[in-house]
């Protein structure tokens, strides 16, 4: 963890030498382990020189009681985001894309986090197999009701050697595929309808090209805030 945190920093304090880091657990399950170890290593990351503080990316499905209890003592003398993997506000969904949990988990373990006064998020993506466009409007109306201090937006993403990419080369119909207008639409009839209250920390996610079968719409992910806030602006003229 130390030294994945130093590699990192190096590489920024060249032109940010200035800038404070939060030790982001991103990848995979990063509370599905001994909780001595979760522990030792979410302490050792917060003892690297410039780093304020942890994000925490999981599952709802993988967030023990216990751990949490830790983590709200943590929150008291730092910077401390959990952010669950929700996918879909539809038990339908998650079954058909094996998901492995319920929206009824993700309640709960959401309702869990933020109960212990520890920063609360999630991830959507919008564009599931068999979700309309309302069904993904409706994950908007559905999240409402939760006690999330932020979200992130993610387009649907057909990746290599998955089975909804060999699904999706056998029939192309199962899925709808957005262009980025129809995508930046979605989004913004996404935002008319959450709370203010919930931030959105990212619209869209990038896979690597090499791995990346559809839609690759070409456009760094500022580029298309870029694209997103003109047609904010647009709107209220």
């Amino acid at each position: 963890v130390t030294e994945q945190l130093q590699e990192g920093i190096h590489f920024f304090a060249r032109k940010y030498p200035s800038m404070r880091y939060l030790a982001y657990f991103q990848a995979y399950t990063s509370t599905y382990d001994n909780l001595d170890r979760l522990i030792a290593r979410y302490e050792e990351a917060l003892k690297v020189e410039g780093v304020v503080g942890i994000i925490i990316g999981t599952r709802p499905d993988c967030m023990p009681p216990a751990l949490l209890d830790y983590l709200a003592q943590l929150a008291q003398r730092t910077f401390v985001t959990v952010e669950y993997g929700v996918e879909s506000t539809l038990d339908r969904t998650l079954e058909r894309i094996n998901r492995g949990h319920t929206y009824a988990e993700s309640e709960w373990a959401i309702r869990a986090t933020a109960e212990r006064g520890i920063h609360t998020g999630a991830h959507i993506i919008l564009g599931l197999p068999g979700e309309s466009d309302e069904d993904s409007l409706s994950h908007a109306d559905r999240l409402n009701e939760l006690p999330l201090d932020m979200l992130k937006l993610h387009q649907l993403q057909i990746v290599k050697g998955t089975t909804l990419a060999r699904q999706w080369l056998e029939d192309p119909s199962i899925v709808k595929l957005y262009t980025m207008d129809e995508y930046i639409d979605l989004c913004v009839r996404f935002l008319q309808r959450l709370k203010p209250e919930i931030g959105i920390e990212r619209f869209i996610s990038q896979s690597p090209k090499d791995m990346l079968l559809a839609p690759d719409w070409g456009v760094k992910n500022y580029e298309f805030v870029d694209k997103l806030r003109a047609k904010l602006r647009a709107m209220k003229k």
